[in-house]
């Protein structure tokens, strides 16, 4: 099997993107560069950013990224172009989600936004400066800021049939979200560290956390119904796999990249 080594970074990556055949990377050079995964080619380079790229996300033909440089900024996959930049927070933007307006505005709702009527794409970003973002795709506007956390935003999951958004903080607690109003729903606390990563199944969230454990969470009540603790270091990335079941039907929860370089695999 050949190994093809993606060496054309000028600084170290900070986050990789998978979608279909491509890679995106982004990095501490600034830039965000797309990959051939079959041969290692470099197929394009999107720069604008002023500072570090801390994450990239693919949806439809949009590539979004967040920077050190306060901005969240909008590409042309294909053209190598900027489209739209997203500025306004104070610090830097370390998350960020996708989601179209169809998905959680009824077609009346929908009638007060005729601005945005070209596109019904919203970005959401998360930051250091403890907040929450909601931007318009088309025109770079703010519809709204979430306020809540007081620490900084790490991480968010969207469930978009439920107009719900979920988002993770240093300050140890994640929080819900009307994506509609922006109306702060619920508060989970029981983490006694960052919590970093967040995967929604079936109305059953699932935290990992700078605390060394994942926890599951009922997302109706709040209730917190499961601790997994097996790791030595902070829980980085999780992973549910709906598919994979024991003679008992046994879900499994599947941790990757620790810190301590060794995955998990957990019993719900």
């Amino acid at each position: 099997m050949k190994l093809n080594l993606l060496i054309r970074h000028e600084s170290y990556i900070t986050f990789c993107h998978l979608e279909n055949e491509a890679a995106f990377t982004c990095s501490a050079d600034h830039t965000i560069r797309k990959w051939d995964v079959m041969t290692g080619q470099c197929l394009a380079i999107y720069r604008g950013h002023t500072s570090i790229v801390n994450r990239i996300l693919v949806a439809k033909d949009y590539l979004f990224s967040g920077s050190y440089d306060r901005t969240a900024r909008c590409w042309s996959v294909d053209k190598e172009k900027q489209i739209q930049e997203f500025r306004g927070h104070r610090n830097c933007v370390l998350t960020l989600a996708h989601y179209s307006s169809r998905d959680v505005l009824e077609e009346e709702e929908e009638e007060e936004e005729e601005e945005e009527k070209v596109s019904r794409d919203l970005l959401v970003t998360g930051s250091t400066d403890c907040t929450v973002k909601v931007w318009w795709v088309s025109s770079g506007r703010c519809y709204q800021t979430l306020l809540g956390h007081t620490g900084a935003v790490l991480c968010l999951i969207l469930d978009a049939p439920n107009r719900e958004l979920f988002s993770g903080s240093t300050d140890y607690t994640i929080r819900t979200w009307n994506i509609v109003t922006g109306e702060q729903l619920k508060v989970f606390k029981e983490h006694q560290g960052s919590v970093i990563c967040l995967e929604l199944v079936n109305r059953h969230l699932y935290s990992g956390s700078a605390d060394r454990t994942v926890k599951c969470w009922l997302v109706d009540t709040g209730e917190r119904i499961q601790t997994y603790k097996a790791h030595k270091h902070s829980v980085s990335t999780l992973k549910y796999h709906a598919g994979i079941y024991t003679n008992q039907n046994i879900e499994v929860i599947e941790t990757t990249q620790r810190q301590d370089n060794f995955a998990k695999v957990m019993l719900a």
